[in-house]
């Protein structure tokens, strides 16, 4: 799996005019799914960005998860982040997982999250969505479940 992990104070994703998903300060997370991922990948993934240390303390350090914070999630399905343009310039996808396994572990996922009792709001899988966002910072972080980066 793979994330972008953006600190915002505000976002939010719209679906043919419409809110799907918006939250105040928290996190902004792009998630795709690769065709080798399973269950395990999503819980490093997602205990690794619960744990993220990217919102400040009292002094200005960044030190505080969004769950220290008291921050929102919201998720939205990005598999785009498997493009691979290493031999050209149009992006080949084929190292994302099929939409239907993508979509089973992408919920996965959102389940994870908010078991660890962050209110987490959604887009809309498969869905041409609009995302607009206050990057905070700006602080943007990419994650790998394989740990590429």
């Amino acid at each position: 799996m793979r994330a972008v992990v953006q600190r915002v104070g505000r976002c939010r994703v719209t679906v043919e005019g419409q809110v799907a998903g918006e939250i105040g300060r928290g996190l902004l997370v792009l998630l795709a799914v690769g065709k080798a991922d399973n269950e395990a990948a999503a819980d490093y993934l997602a205990e690794k960005i619960l744990g993220l240390r990217i919102f400040e303390d009292d002094t200005g350090k960044m030190n505080l998860s969004v769950q220290d914070s008291r921050g929102e999630m919201l998720l939205v399905s990005q598999f785009t982040l498997y493009g691979d343009v290493r031999r050209g310039k149009r992006p080949s996808f084929d190292a994302a997982a099929r939409p239907e396994e993508a979509k089973r572990l992408y919920q996965y996922f959102v389940e994870q999250i908010r078991a660890a009792g962050l209110r987490c709001e959604t887009g809309q899988f498969q869905a041409m969505m609009d995302v607009e966002l206050v990057n905070e910072g700006p602080v943007t972080i990419l994650l790998d479940s394989d740990k590429l980066f």
